[in-house]
Formats: structure tokens, sequence, C-alpha cells
């Protein structure tokens, strides 16, 4: 039983040892950490920036889980118009933050890139985590209030998704009628050939059919007398009516002849 107790006494003071080992490395490293972001502030300061981003790296890959190194390589890259770098950054310090103070900069300053994008309505999301995290900023509430204007003005600026669907519907009826009429077209323009084409062939049914006999007009015996139709005087009438006209004329015409002859008698005598 001594023995035992002694087992885990040992066993127990080594796991203390392991774990005041690791505290130590990261102890270490973020001591590390924050001496490299702080050198990276000097450096930005100076207007060094490709100076300054290796530091802020080389702090990050020491401890990965800093949200100086990420939140200041994020403002970095913001200040130099890196505004999807910048994102990233931001968002990994947001994600890492373990505080609320550090959870309102990083959503903030996410507001404020996402705002630099034209995307308002995703910064009104990020200003509503912010102050979520922190309601007293005045800032990040002005910003919010701007946010949510340009998101109103960018919804009544893009079309209508009904407009849009109903115009390609109406279109696209448009162009069923469009095929429509031009099958119906077509149709007709068959039908009409077809129609013109059975007249050509009658016609020339008819032609076979004439050939060989007199024509109307031409080949017609001089002499032929025609059979009278109803209500239609016969060509031989017709000539009997004219000498029958001609003679009542020549009648008038010779007495009217001799009247001239014989003189008109003058009336002498007055009228009283």
């Amino acid at each position: 039983m001594k023995h035992l107790t002694l087992l885990v006494l040992l066993f127990t003071s080594f796991a203390f040892s392991q774990n005041d080992e690791k505290e130590k490395e990261q102890l270490l490293a973020s001591k590390k950490s924050n001496d490299l972001v702080y050198e990276a502030n000097v450096l930005m300061d100076n207007d060094d920036f490709i100076s300054a981003e290796k530091e802020y790296r080389k702090a990050i890959s020491k401890q990965p889980a800093s949200v100086a190194g990420t939140y200041n390589l994020g403002n970095s890259y913001y200040k130099k118009g890196n505004y999807e770098e910048a994102l990233y950054r931001q968002q990994q310090a947001a994600k890492n933050a373990t505080d609320k103070s550090e959870k309102h900069k990083a959503f903030h300053n996410i507001g404020n890139i996402l705002m630099k994008n034209k995307q308002c309505k995703e910064a009104v999301e990020a200003y509503k985590n912010a102050l979520r995290n922190d309601p007293t900023d005045d800032e990040t509430r002005y910003n919010l209030g701007l946010a949510k204007e340009c998101a109103e003005q960018q919804k009544d600026e893009q079309p209508d998704e009904n407009q849009d669907k109903h115009k390609e519907k109406n279109d696209e009826n448009k162009d069923k009628d469009q095929d429509k009429d031009n099958k119906d077209q077509q149709d007709q323009d068959n039908k009409d050939n077809k129609d013109d084409q059975k007249d050509q062939d009658k016609k020339e049914g008819d032609d076979k059919k004439d050939e060989g006999k007199p024509k109307d007009e031409e080949g017609k015996d001089e002499n032929q007398q025609q059979k009278p139709q109803p209500g239609k005087l016969s060509p031989q009438q017709i000539k009997n009516l004219l000498e029958a006209m001609n003679n009542q004329e020549q009648k008038v015409q010779e007495k009217m002849n001799a009247d001239k002859q014989k003189g008109v008698k003058v009336k002498t005598e007055k009228d009283w």
C-alpha cells in the first residue's frame, strides 16, 4: 500500500512538471509574440509597411491565437487599401477574441471594411455585433445608421426579382406567340400554294379538254346562226330590227325634204 501511494505521488509530480513546462512555453511564446507586435507597430508608425507586415506575421506564427497580431495586421492592410486581406484578419481577430472589448473593436473594423466594399447590408450586421459587445460606443452606433441608409438605398436601386421573372415570362410568351404566328402563316402559305396548284392543274385540264374545239370568237362560221337565248335577241333579229328602223328613218327624211321644197305659207293678215 505504501508503494502504491508513492507511485501516485511521483506520477502527480511528473504531471505538474509537464504542465509547468507547457505554461512556461506559452508564456514565452506570448511574450515573444507581443514583442514582435510592438516592433511591427513601430515600423508602421514609420510607414515601413513591408517590414511591419513581416513582424506581424512572425508574431502570429509564434502565437496563432494572438488577437493583437491579427488585429493590427488587419489595420495595416486597411490603411494600404487591401480590404480583402484586412477583412480576413479582422475576422480572425473577432473569432479569437476572448473578451467583449476585443470583439467590439474587431466587429467595428469589419463593418468599416464592408462599407468600403459597398457591402452595406453585411456592414449593418457587423456593427450590430459590435454594439452587442459594447452598447455605449456612439461611433459604432453612428456608423450603423449610415450602413442602414446605404442598405436601403441599395435595396431601392436593385431591380425587383418578381418584375424580372414577370418580364422573362412575358418575353417567353411573346416568343411562343411569335412562333405560333409564324407557324400559322406558314400553314396558310402552304394551303394557298396547294390551292394555287389545284387551280393550275384544273386550268391545264380544261385547256386539254378544249383542244380541237372552236373558240368563242375565233374560227366561228359567219353564216352560222346562233340560237337565241331567253331574254336576248338573236343576231338575225337585231339585223332585221335595224333595217326596219333605217327604213322608217328614210321615210321621215323624205317627207321632211318634200315639205321644204313646197315652202312655208306666209301669213299676211294682222291679228287684231
